[in-house]
This record gives structure tokens, sequence and C-alpha cells, in this order.
């Protein structure tokens, strides 16, 4: 168990660590334990009643937020010919083929933050998942990260996309912005990507879906969100 900072055990002593908030109130508790001497991200934790190791109760998507994460994303992009010109003017920061996973496989390149690719690139990209799959980078088209409309989804990420996914533990951990933004803002964002998760709820999972909310700061104690009252 690391040894906790005087900041955390402030924060952990200003409110009830077992107690389950509404969004507000959470929100509001996160952003005044947020102590850190920079502007700390704001984490979303959900726990769901599914078993990510069969397939028919995978959950993973993706969506925009509506205020953004915060976080400026350098994206990769593996195009050739058109595409590649079309990435690059609309801001991807790396673009190329063969040489981009040649670089990853080399010399451990991961200066990047998201990977997109053209389905006609897969069959270099999948060769990488051995080293981008672990580290949740492995484009995918449920996420839309396999895609032509490249321009399209470039943008997305810029403006805040994120992706969510289950974990082996089938917990989704997904940044909603940062402390700066505030209560409010972090509401929304929060509510948004909670609607999404609602929505892609697996047919084959059974019992209660949204187990347990937990909202934390990069350095703060968890908040809990009450559970039953977002779906």
């Amino acid at each position: 168990m690391p040894k906790r900072g005087k900041r955390y055990k402030e924060a952990l002593g200003s409110y009830e660590k077992q107690t389950t908030y509404e969004v507000p109130e959470a929100m509001d508790l996160v952003v005044k334990t947020s102590k850190a001497k920079f502007d700390e991200t704001i984490e979303a934790h959900i726990r769901l009643g599914v078993d990510g190791r069969h397939a028919d109760q995978q959950v993973r998507g993706a969506i925009v937020l509506p205020h953004g994460t915060g976080k400026s994303k350098k994206v990769l992009v593996f195009a050739k010919g058109e595409k590649a010109s079309e990435a690059e003017a609309a801001g991807a920061e790396f673009v190329g083929a063969e040489e981009m996973a040649q670089k990853i496989q080399s010399e451990g390149w991961f200066d990047f933050d998201v990977v997109i690719a053209t389905p006609d690139m897969m069959g270099v990209v999948g060769r990488l998942g051995k080293l981008l799959g672990p580290k949740g980078l492995m484009p995918n088209p449920k996420s839309g990260t396999v895609t032509m409309d490249v321009t399209k989804v470039i943008q997305e990420v810029k403006a805040g996309k994120v992706e969510y996914r289950l974990d082996k533990t089938n917990i989704i951990h997904t940044p909603i912005g940062k402390a700066s933004f505030g209560a409010g803002k972090l509401a929304e964002n929060f509510n948004a990507l909670m609607d999404a998760i609602i929505k892609a709820k697996p047919s084959a999972a059974k019992g209660q879906y949204l187990k347990s909310v937990t909202i934390a700061s990069t350095m703060g104690p968890g908040v809990k969100v009450n559970a039953q009252k977002l779906g």
C-alpha cells in the first residue's frame, strides 16, 4: 500500500468516502479534492456487470465529449497516397505506412496518443498487435479508428473524442476532463460518457449492469457516484 501524502489525507477527510453522491455533488467534490500544483485529469472508473471474456459481453466504443478532455492528442495515421495527404491536411502529427510500423517495432517508438488506419493498411498494422494492443492503441472498427474517412476521425480526436473499453477486471477507465473545467462541464462530459456506455449494454448482459461508478483526480481519492440514478 503506497504511503499517502498530506494533501491526499486532507482531501480524504473532507467527505464521506463510503457515501455515494449525485452527479453534481460528486463533481463538485472531485474538483475540491484536487489539490495538486498542476491541472489534474479527472477520470471515471465504471465497473460493469458483464464478463468481458465473452465476445457477446464486450463493451467498447468512442464518444466526443462535449467539452473535450483538456489534453492535446498526437495522432498517428497509417495510410498511403491520397488518404495520407488527407490525414496530413487534417492535422495528424504522424502519417505513414510500413516505415511507421518499422519505427515502432525497431525503436520502441510510441510518441502518439491515438492510432488511425485505413482498412487497406490493417495488414501492416495487424503485425503490431502485441505492441499496440496492451497500450490500448490498436485501431478498431468499433471505435471508429479503422476508417476511410480519416479527416472526420482526426477532427473528432482533436475535438475530444475518447475511447472506452473494458479492462481484464470488467472496469472502464476514461478521462472526462481537467479539474480546471469546473464541476458543471465535468458533469456534462460525464453524463455524455455514461449515456454512451448505457446504450452500449450488451444484450447478453444479465442482472445489474452498472455495478459501481467512481470519479477521481490524478492525485486525489475516489468519489463514489450513485450508479442507481444513472440508468
